[in-house]
């Protein structure tokens, strides 16, 4: 199927399924949102500090699929604050998750306008092997950066150098004695963003076509609970402007209008 027609088959599903309703946020929704990851933050340095390593690393991953969620939402300003809003929580995360969500947020947008091309960085690992993509894995925050710097604007340029301080800003208080949990956190984040290309790429695009069903999602109710409706990737490719809280009660509308799409529709799991 040529880019044209995957162009008419999208606008077709936009007509048919009722998604418009879904899209507006207030503030109010926008501020629940930026709680989800704190417990698991709190939860993570508390469990460090307190010497339960197995728990600290499963709560600070717990605070990292979180905090893609809330970034995700902010990048595509879905959080019903003002464009400094957004900015501001794009900010916050890049002090909490290392690196510049601002350089996220750039190859992000860049890949849904030109998903399946050449220079589609972000989309690219989803064609890759799954040995190849964790071995690439360290290289993907470099390469994610290198692009936004080259390929952005200088406001693009501007926020990543803001974002840069803050991380120079997290390493310095690494230097303040008793901080130990901190340690951990960051560390633990660099894991984290090296294994982005895996998790955040690769399993919701591995084995994709680059047309309709360009990414994969899910239908289990128990792993989208787990997962804070992150696989529903293909649904948010589609309609982009719905939130990710919203994108359960989606799947269902489309389902209802076009059930061959669950059949044709490939699943993280399952």
């Amino acid at each position: 199927m040529g880019k044209d027609a995957d162009r008419v088959a999208r606008d077709r599903l936009r007509r048919i399924v009722r998604w418009q309703d879904l899209v507006a946020m207030r503030p109010a929704d926008g501020f629940v949102e930026c709680l989800h990851p704190l417990p698991w933050l709190g939860l993570s340095w508390w469990a460090h500090a307190q010497g339960w390593w197995p728990l600290g690393i499963a709560a600070a991953f717990m605070f990292f699929l979180t905090a893609l969620r809330l970034n995700h939402e902010a990048i595509h300003r879905s959080l019903g604050f003002g464009r400094g809003g957004h900015l501001a929580v794009l900010h916050g995360l890049s002090f909490l998750m290392t690196g510049s969500n601002h350089a996220v947020a750039f190859n992000h947008m860049h890949h849904h306008a030109h998903v399946g091309e050449p220079d589609d960085h972000e989309g690219a690992c989803g064609r890759m092997s799954m040995g190849k993509v964790l071995l690439f894995g360290p290289l993907f925050p470099f390469q994610m950066h290198w692009f936004a710097w080259t390929r952005g604007k200088p406001e693009t340029r501007r926020r990543m150098a803001i974002d840069g301080g803050l991380n120079a800003l997290m390493l310095a208080l690494l230097l303040v004695p008793g901080l130990e949990f901190l340690r951990w956190h960051v560390a633990l984040m660099i894991v984290a963003q090296c294994m982005t290309a895996f998790f955040a790429v690769w399993i919701t695009h591995h084995d994709c076509e680059d047309g309709l069903f360009m990414a994969r999602t899910q239908r289990s109710r128990l792993v989208n609970l787990l997962s804070y409706n992150m696989f529903f990737h293909l649904e948010h490719h589609l309609f982009p402007a719905v939130p990710v809280k919203r994108l359960a009660r989606l799947a269902d509308r489309i389902d209802a209008a076009v059930p061959a799409y669950a059949i044709q529709a490939r699943r993280v799991l399952g």
